[in-house]
Parts: C-alpha cells; sequence; structure tokens
C-alpha cells in the first residue's frame, strides 16, 4: 500500500472515529420563542435604564455661518432626561445566534451651550429629542473549558435618522442657524455610545448573568448532577437549544458510564416557554451513582414499621413458615439489610419511566449480645412504575410497585418455601422501604436553571427514550 493510500485510510479511520465517539446530551435545555421573548422583555427593560445613564462629553467647534463670520461653539453638561425602548424583537438566527432589533426609539437630553464670535460672547440652554434609533445586535452564544455558556457581541449597529434640537437664549437664533453640524456631531457621538453601551452591559451584566447557569448540582453529600455544555448553544430557526451533559455522579469516586447517551428526537412543542429534555440515561446514571455511592442499601428494623401494621419483625412470627428459626433463635428480634446487587436500568417510554430492580434481602437473627446471625437471603424483583412532576424548580416523583416475586438465594437455617412469606414481605416493602425511596424522591433533583427563575404551568409528558417537561418562567428580581 502506498503511502497515499494508507494517508487515505487513516483519515477515514479519524472521521470514522470522530463520528463514533460524538456526544450526545444526556439532558437538552429548549427556549421557545416566547421564552425568547420574555428573556428580551426583560434584557430591554435593564438596557433602557443603561442608556438612559450615557455620559456623552462636552464638544466644541468652529462653524461658519453666512454674514456673521465664524463661529466657536462649546456645548457642554449633556444630559440624557430618558431613553425609551418601545419596539424591539429577538430572532434566532441558525448557526449564528440571537439577533435583537430595535427600532423607533427615542431620547431626550438636554445641555448648556456658549458662543464666541467677532467680540460677542454669550450661553444658554438647549433641549435634543433623538428620534427614530435603529439598533440591532447580534449575541454569539457559546461555552467555556468548564461547559459553562458565554455571550459576546461580535456585530452591533446604531442608526438615528433624526435629530432636532432647539436653543434658548439671546443668541438661540444663531444656534438654529448651524444646527445641522452639531447635529451630525451628536448623531455620531450618540451611535457611538450606543453600542459601546450595548457591549459594556453584555460583558458585565448577561455574561455574568448566564454563567449562573449550574455546571454541577450537588444532591447531598454522596451525589452530584453534572448539567455542562457539551456543545455551545445552537440557534434553529424556532428555538435556542442547550445540549448538557445530564449525567449523574459520585462524588467519592467518579467512574466513567458503561453507555452512552441515545440521540433525543425532540418534539417541535412551542406551547410553554422552555421545555427540558432529560433522557433515560440522565435517570439511569441515577441509578449507577446511588449504587456506586453504597447509597441504595436500606435497614429495617422493627422500630421503623409504623405502629398502625400489626406486625413484629421477630423469629417467632417468620418460625411459621421457617420451623427451625424457633428451634436456633427463639423469640428474637429480626433485621433485614435490603440492597441492590446491580444499578437498577430504567426505561422511558410513552407508558412513562418503569424498571424491574433486583433487591437482595438479608435477614439476621439480633442475639442477645446485639450481634448478628445470617438467617436467610432473598432476591426480589418487581415492576416498578415512576410518577414524575416539577415543584419548586426541582423534579420529583414517586414509585409504585406491583406484585413482588420471591426467591431463596442462600439459607442458613434451612431450605423453606419463600412463597409462603410473599404478604409479609409485601407489609415491610410497602410500611418501611417504599415510603424510604419515596420520601427521598419527594426532595427532588433540582433542574438545570439560572438565578431568580421561576417554573410554572407545568408540562409534563413522557416520549420514547426521554421524559419532556414544559414550563413557563417567571424572572425574580433581586428585592
Amino acid at each position: 500500500m502506498g503511502m497515499q493510500s494508507v494517508a487515505v485510510a487513516c483519515g477515514a479511520l479519524t472521521l470514522c472515529l470522530a463520528l463514533t465517539t460524538a456526544t450526545n446530551p444526556g439532558f437538552v435545555v429548549r427556549i421557545t420563542q416566547a421564552g425568547l421573548d420574555y428573556a428580551q422583555e426583560q434584557a430591554i427593560a435593564s438596557l433602557e435604564k443603561k442608556l438612559a445613564q450615557l455620559k456623552l462629553p462636552d464638544i466644541s467647534g468652529d462653524s461658519r455661518v453666512l454674514r456673521v463670520g465664524k463661529v466657536h461653539y462649546e456645548l457642554s453638561r449633556l444630559r440624557l432626561r430618558d431613553f425609551h425602548l418601545p419596539y424591539s424583537r429577538i430572532t434566532p438566527i441558525s448557526n449564528k445566534g440571537l439577533q435583537v432589533s430595535i427600532s423607533n426609539a427615542f431620547a431626550e437630553l438636554d445641555g448648556d451651550w456658549r458662543v464666541k464670535f467677532l467680540f460677542i460672547r454669550d450661553h444658554g440652554s438647549f433641549d435634543l429629542r433623538v428620534e427614530n434609533i435603529y439598533i440591532k445586535i447580534l449575541l454569539r452564544l457559546g461555552s467555556d473549558t468548564s461547559g459553562k455558556p458565554t455571550i459576546s457581541t461580535p456585530d452591533c449597529s446604531a442608526h438615528i435618522s433624526k435629530v432636532r434640537v432647539l436653543f434658548s437664549g439671546k443668541l438661540g437664533w444663531l444656534y438654529n442657524l448651524f444646527h445641522s453640524v452639531i447635529e451630525r456631531r451628536l448623531r455620531k457621538i450618540l451611535e457611538d455610545k450606543v453600542c459601546d453601551k450595548v457591549a459594556m452591559s453584555v460583558y458585565n451584566e448577561l455574561q455574568t448573568y448566564i454563567r449562573t447557569l449550574p455546571v454541577t448540582a450537588r444532591i447531598d453529600d454522596k451525589i452530584g448532577i453534572d448539567y455542562s455544555l457539551v456543545a455551545p448553544p445552537r440557534a434553529t430557526a424556532q428555538s435556542l437549544d442547550a445540549d448538557l451533559k445530564g449525567e449523574f455522579y459520585s462524588l467519592g469516586h467518579r467512574s466513567p458510564v458503561p453507555f452512552s447517551p441515545l440521540p433525543l428526537a425532540f418534539p417541535s412543542d412551542h406551547e410553554r416557554m422552555v421545555y427540558f429534555g432529560a433522557s433515560s440515561y440522565f435517570f439511569n446514571t441515577a441509578g449507577i451513582a446511588y449504587h456506586e455511592a453504597g447509597a441504595l442499601v436500606f435497614e429495617i428494623t422493627e422500630a421503623m414499621i409504623p405502629k398502625d401494621v400489626e406486625f413484629k419483625l421477630n423469629t417467632s412470627v417468620f418460625s411459621a413458615f421457617i420451623p427451625q428459626l424457633e428451634e436456633k433463635y427463639p423469640n428474637m428480634p429480626m433485621k433485614f439489610r435490603a440492597s441492590t446487587p446491580t444499578a437498577p436500568f430504567l426505561t422511558v417510554g410513552e407508558g412513562g419511566i418503569s424498571f424491574q430492580p433486583i433487591v437482595d434481602v438479608q435477614a439476621y437473627a439480633i442475639l442477645p449480645n446485639s450481634s448478628l446471625a445470617p438467617l436467610f437471603l432473598l432476591s426480589l424483583t418487581g415492576n416498578v412504575s415512576a410518577v414524575i412532576n416539577v415543584r419548586s424548580g426541582r423534579i420529583v416523583g414517586s414509585l409504585d410497585v406491583g406484585r413482588i416475586r420471591l426467591s431463596l438465594k442462600d439459607s442458613a437455617v434451612g431450605t423453606f418455601q419463600v412463597r409462603m412469606m410473599q404478604s409479609l414481605i409485601n407489609i415491610l416493602t410497602s410500611s418501611t422501604l417504599l415510603p424510604r425511596l419515596n420520601a427521598r424522591l419527594d426532595e427532588g433533583f433540582p433542574l438545570p436553571l439560572l438565578d431568580r427563575i421561576q417554573l410554572s404551568n407545568i408540562l409534563v409528558r413522557f416520549h420514547q427514550n426521554f421524559l419532556l417537561l414544559g414550563a413557563d418562567v417567571r424572572f425574580q428580581p433581586r428585592r
């Protein structure tokens, strides 16, 4: 094989590897046009205040006036009284970013003037109204090495089509003779200042704000969620999409996930301002993380059984099914330790979230000296379904367990028919284990939200391979 052929083969292999290692997101955030419009309203209100604080420089120069000659003028203490941006629109532009268009803006200023020509000096005040201001801003979205979003303004243009200035004072009429010269200078200064202020606001405020999107969210002292961007946010004709890693991990030891997220066939819903797509990968990494952290181990003692359940967790009760217990460990309290030999694997489909976990339940007798004597090891499995909702910016849920199937894996007290204790295991599961799991799920897991964003009008839908959450948003200003 020639060198050229080797190069072609290596290139093809590199391309194939690049394609096969492309990272699909485990979690997707979509901001619809309605969401962009709301964000724009908040940003424009802030920009309006910033533009009203523009500091304008003093202006001076010479101008020749017919039948008067050369006139030296000075404009000082220029003050912006207000700056209004009544009409604006934000538009996602594919492969570029977001374009903000502002039209028919206007501003009002006042200031002082001073004039000198021949041997005459005078001064006074003036009012200025700037109308038909058109501003176009391109916002480019990206991500840094930590996976946080970035934003910049590669392009900003401002055009003022109308400036009206009215001078007062004894020689105000003189200024009005060469107002066009002054208006041109004021127009140029304002156009430059507007874009400077836009760039500064984007860098100092908008950039700072969007970086409040959490890259990681700590769940407890064992588990975290990775919400870092796997690619820069991308604009489409109808929305802005952000692809996040969407991966739970153990804080003690983070090991690679043994499978990859599948592509999400995100629907074109637009009823809500924002949508979250949580893939089956997202939920399954939760199972792996909790399993690796040793958090899926539960002990059941009699003290945990609700008082309204007429059930004693001791060898006397179980000796009805295992006669050997009464002989070896008469009337002794018992303890169960439930654990998962492998991480549970969930499936997400149009019918919801379901899985069939395998739980090992080791039974012990608690001896008079408080040591534990192993009795038997059961394997439990059954159909489990999950109900999902959103509350206070967190994904919350609860589990419902169907019929539990038992099998005996090991026994230190001889063989016995496990089906005889089916009802007792059901009581233990429904009264102790399930409530503990549901209490944890009710605490929820945080969604990737910017600071001071509140969700309302929640929508929950299940699709093949992912859960779709929709919501409207409201920005809560600081008090």
